[in-house]
């Protein structure tokens, strides 16, 4: 008898062990997807689902689909049609992290925005969202000063020197994190800039250059995400973002 109990309770154990093993492997799996889940892909590489003009006007022509990215002005090379309208997400966003890649031509100058807000009868979206600033640095046409190069949160911040932007017409990877004021700028895999929004340091950058007389500029702590036509051509791909 007293086999067959010691018998009974391996069976037991071994049955509760492997219902644990089983439960644990499910809620492992559960926890896989939701971290695979996290990412959203904001740009299916077929067409501009999940995308629109600024102003609610049709897509532009000077942007187009071509091979899989997103392009605006598509075979000017230096040359510059003059600075347009944007293209933005049709969601907002408060906390997020996002990543996407671009080239741009030699010269070229565009940028990527975030918390941007449509204004009634004002076309643009840098009267209200932050720049991560894109820019070929080494031809640039546009701009000299370090708070308005490649990496920069435009007219505010200044990028580390130590960014590593790959020449014109080849792909760079940038990250935006925002999370409660916090930005962090990445370019190739390299933090580059690291401040906090409304800050005293920052309220004293705003008041003392280009954004002091405007009042919308960063008001706003949710928005759109916007992709600048400043005339040159360039290109986005691979454009994902993490909700925090």
């Amino acid at each position: 008898m007293k086999h067959q109990y010691a018998l009974s309770f391996l069976l037991a154990l071994l049955f509760t062990t492997s219902c644990g093993n089983s439960k644990s492997n499910e809620e492992n799996s559960n926890n896989n997807s939701t971290q695979t889940q996290e990412w959203i892909t904001l740009f299916n590489g077929q067409d501009f689902s999940g995308w629109e003009m600024y102003g609610e006007e049709p897509i532009m022509p000077q942007w187009e689909i071509v091979d899989g990215t997103i392009a605006c002005n598509v075979g000017l090379g230096e040359e510059n049609s003059g600075f347009n309208r944007s293209i933005m997400t049709t969601k907002d966003y408060a906390n997020f992290e996002l990543e996407l890649e671009y080239k741009i031509s030699k010269g070229g100058n565009s940028g990527v925005f975030y918390h941007v807000v449509q204004l009634e009868g004002k076309g643009h979206d840098y009267l209200t969202g932050p720049e991560f600033q894109v820019l070929d640095d080494e031809y640039s046409r546009s701009e000299s000063q370090a708070d308005k190069m490649v990496g920069s949160n435009y007219s505010m911040h200044a990028p580390a020197e130590t960014k590593k932007p790959n020449p014109f017409m080849e792909w760079n990877k940038i990250k935006i994190v925002y999370n409660n004021g916090h930005v962090e700028h990445w370019l190739n895999g390299e933090k580059i800039l690291e401040f906090e929004e409304g800050s005293e340091d920052w309220l004293a950058r705003k008041a003392a250059g280009k954004w002091a007389k405007y009042e919308f500029y960063a008001k706003s702590k949710t928005g759109r995400i916007s992709l600048q036509n400043h005339g040159d051509e360039v290109y986005f791909r691979n454009i994902r973002i993490k909700e925090l």
